[in-house]
């Protein structure tokens, strides 16, 4: 059960990692009709947050890690050990802190797509460290 639910929000964290990705590269537009609505950004508003230099590492958007990330994670439950992954969700939940700080007293612009990427992290890290000390 634990590892089809890594499956889902994994597969969750791709899907919004992607569309960060294709909006960044300016692959499409943010109001794609494959993205619900209620989980869109305006065009501004997307754009002034994958703009600011914490959207990025070394160089690249942070989406860009989490396709690969989530890509792994799904591959994870099938070919390697639990301990990578829970490192490299460590990362992503350092990250995720402090990115959510950047957003609520930097930026100031509420994202509920970049909040729900952070939670899914934060949920991903807690059952992989599950999986890992206690099978």
């Amino acid at each position: 059960m634990i590892g089809f639910l890594i499956f889902i929000l994994s597969f969750i964290g791709l899907w919004i990692s992607f569309y960060f990705t294709g909006v960044f590269y300016q692959w499409f537009k943010p109001n794609v009709f494959w993205m619900p609505q209620i989980c869109q950004l305006k065009e501004a508003t997307c754009m002034t947050i994958l703009d600011t230099p914490r959207a990025k590492l070394f160089g690249y958007p942070n989406s860009l890690f989490g396709i690969f990330l989530y890509a792994y994670l799904i591959l994870d439950l099938i070919f390697f050990p639990p301990e990578i992954a829970l490192v490299l969700l460590a990362l992503a939940v350092l990250r995720s802190v402090y990115l959510a700080y950047s957003l609520i007293y930097v930026t100031k612009i509420p994202c509920p797509l970049c909040f729900t990427s952070h939670a899914i992290n934060l949920i991903l890290f807690l059952m992989v460290l599950k999986i890992a000390f206690y099978g």
